[in-house]
């Protein structure tokens, strides 16, 4: 038997977890962080006010840094420029951390369906290149 693995081939959580549950665990812990840097990428992306199409109420406007389209700031998040875990895969969790914790100008405001194609198409490239 391995040092510290369990019968269950599980070393954390008393057996419990995998390495890959842990590792998806500090990765949440350390996402559900409010970094003030990430909210201020948002605000630099203030255009104007406007109305919210959705409910009809009055809105500041941000703009998207991809489709270059108008949107309330709810429907807006602030991707990373720099992703944070490489497109060649993790490297460490002191480099993940500087890349999480970045500044406010490593960060660009997206709205939420450009943020999400982009994010999927990260993954795409890290799982080609996990195969490699």
């Amino acid at each position: 038997m391995l040092k510290g693995i369990g019968m269950t081939g599980k070393p954390r959580n008393g057996g419990e977890w995998t390495e890959a549950r842990f590792t998806s665990f500090v990765m949440s812990q350390l996402r559900g962080g409010r970094w003030p840097q990430k909210y201020k990428a948002i605000q630099a992306a203030y255009i104007d006010d406007g109305i919210n199409p959705e409910t009809g109420r009055r809105c500041k406007l941000h703009r998207c840094e991809e489709c270059n389209d108008c949107f309330p700031a709810s429907k807006m998040q602030a991707d990373h420029i720099e992703p944070i875990i490489p497109l060649t895969g993790f490297d460490s969790w002191g480099a993940v951390i500087e890349r999480l914790y970045c500044e406010v100008d490593g960060f660009q405001a997206m709205c939420k369906p450009c943020h999400k194609i982009k994010t999927k198409e990260e993954n795409r490239i890290r799982r080609e290149n996990k195969k490699l």
